[in-house]
């Protein structure tokens, strides 16, 4: 029986030892023989560091092969990943690694014009033992051929050792994630319950294994991660990873790999169509895709199939304490359905709607989204206040989505409890995006809200009260945002304010910024 990562990578290999696993943007590729023993040097490698089972051990880099060699390496070892945001600065990083513990990180050398290592080195943790540059490496970097050197002792035995130690409870990975106070909290997950979401997610999506999928979608968060790479070799396939999104370059790949699966956020959808070279390429392989994290229009769906050409295409529902996973769509809805609501639970997941007490609510009734099931986080790292806040006596994870269940069980998102936004795919937690800014020294006080927009879905928009006597010019107040968070993060609008709505204990009401947006709307319309 399959209940951890190792084994169900190992029978991958057992099944299709010969056929090709993965393929690099450089055009490099491994079989599924030739990646298990790339793999197998990688997790000696990470023995002879000093890794023990439990450990943590952090992957900071955008999606290439040495990521999914590095993460089936950790896995094999017993060790649980920790994959970090490559659009994070050197502090944001170093957070992370600190609050995880993390004994390893695997790092890209230098990306998007930075040098990640020195860019981590002010905050480096004294936790962080070694720092392993897999791509793009500096004179002074541990690369990756001399770490693969270092396990050269190790023997297979003694892998071999650690790989069958790995149980079904143990922990997989803890991938972080932001809650209402901003602070990233470290989710964690085990080996079974991810290969059940996984599962779950496969069947529905019908991969197979003759499918080539493309992976654009990060590794550092589930979407690329769990249903991404991981679940492509558990399928057979052959997996295509890719660093940078752009859609001519995309476009391409799909033409000269032959590309039948491309999940993504419906922002790539959006640049795939409007692109010009799309009519003279030819997408004829394009065959299934899945899609969310923001609202869609039926229109969107009907274009997706039939100027893309997909036959499956699907939406769902989920977050990282739940796997990534909760609700899909079925092949056979129409558009409608497929646009305007996230799905139904998939199997053997208990999916409600309640009320300020609890309750549940009836068809059409609007709530709060709760969600019981394996697919539950075991909690939130070191932080047991915080995970029984989130997740009530009875086993029911409070997500802060505010939706409601049609009667064929089927989930329409409707608002949310936080004031979370997703912006092109990426989830945005205005409280950390202020204390951030709040260190700026023109800021006296600044609130964050997500105002929608055409391309990325929603963006950020700050009000800012300035400090008496100050004042700052909107794109260097921007640029300076850039330098001190991801970019996702960064506020695409400033406003400078004289006041902020507030209520009688002084808390901005957001509601209220979030009204003067749609009423200048209806003005312009």
């Amino acid at each position: 029986m399959i209940e951890t990562a190792p084994q169900a990578f190992a029978a991958s290999v057992a099944t299709f030892r010969d056929r090709v696993a993965v393929v690099g943007e450089d055009g490099v590729q491994l079989s599924y023989g030739e990646l298990d023993m790339l793999r197998r040097r990688a997790a000696k490698s990470l023995i002879a560091l000093g890794v023990q089972a439990g450990d943590r051990v952090a992957i900071w880099s955008p999606n290439n092969v040495a990521w999914i060699v590095a993460g089936l390496a950790i896995h094999s070892v017993g060790a649980a990943l920790v994959p970090i945001n490559t659009r994070m600065r050197g502090n944001e990083a170093a957070y992370v690694l600190e609050r995880s513990g993390a004994r390893v990180l695997f790092s890209v050398g230098r990306f998007l014009g930075q040098h990640y290592p020195t860019m981590l080195a002010p905050q480096r943790p004294a936790s962080l033992g070694a720092i392993v540059v897999i791509e793009h490496a500096e004179a002074d970097d541990l690369d990756w051929p001399a770490f693969l050197a270092g396990g050269e002792a190790v023997t297979d035995a003694e892998l071999d050792a650690r790989s069958h130690a790995v149980k079904a409870d143990d922990c997989l990975d803890v991938l972080f994630t932001s809650g209402t106070t901003g602070l990233p909290k470290g989710v964690v997950t085990t080996h079974e319950q991810n290969l059940r979401a996984i599962a779950a997610w496969s069947t529905c999506v019908g991969l197979r294994s003759d499918d080539r999928y493309l992976i654009v979608n990060p590794f550092f968060h589930s979407f690329g991660y769990k249903v991404g790479w991981l679940a492509g070799l558990i399928a057979g396939l052959t997996v295509l990873p890719h660093a940078v999104f752009d859609a001519r370059a995309i476009l391409k790949r799909i033409e000269a790999e032959r590309i039948s699966v491309l999940p993504g956020p419906p922002t790539l959808f959006i640049s795939l169509l409007d692109d010009p070279q799309r009519a003279s390429t030819d997408l004829s392989s394009l065959r299934a895709t899945i899609t969310g994290a923001a609202a869609i229009a039926p229109s969107l769906i009907e274009r997706i199939r039939a100027e893309l050409g997909f036959e499956v295409v699907l939406t769902g529902y989920g977050l990282t304490e739940t796997c990534g996973i909760v609700s899909l769509c079925d092949a056979g809805d129409d558009a409608e359905t497929i646009a305007l609501t996230s799905g139904k639970a998939i199997p053997g997941i208990e999916l409600r709607c309640v009320d300020g007490e609890g309750r549940a609510l009836g068809p059409g009734e609007s709530g709060e989204i709760v969600v019981r099931g394996y697919n539950v986080m075991r909690g939130y790292l070191d932080d047991p206040q915080a995970t029984a806040e989130t997740i009530d006596a009875e086993g029911w994870l409070h997500t802060g989505d505010v939706g409601h269940l049609d009667v064929r069980g089927y989930l329409r998102i409707t608002d949310r409890l936080k004031d979370m936004y997703i912006a092109g795919g990426f989830n945005c937690y205005p409280a950390e995006i202020e204390r951030t800014m709040a260190a700026h020294p023109a800021i006296a006080q600044v609130a964050v809200i997500g105002v929608p927009d055409a391309r990325m879905g929603e963006v950020g928009k700050a009000y800012v009260l300035l400090r008496p006597g100050q004042s700052v010019d909107e794109g260097a107040l921007i640029a300076w945002c850039r330098e001190q968070m991801a970019n996702y993060k960064v506020p695409r609008h400033i406003e400078i304010a004289d006041t902020l709505p507030t209520n009688a204990s002084g808390k901005v009401m957001k509601f209220e910024l979030r009204k003067r947006i749609s009423d200048q709307a209806g003005t312009s319309a």
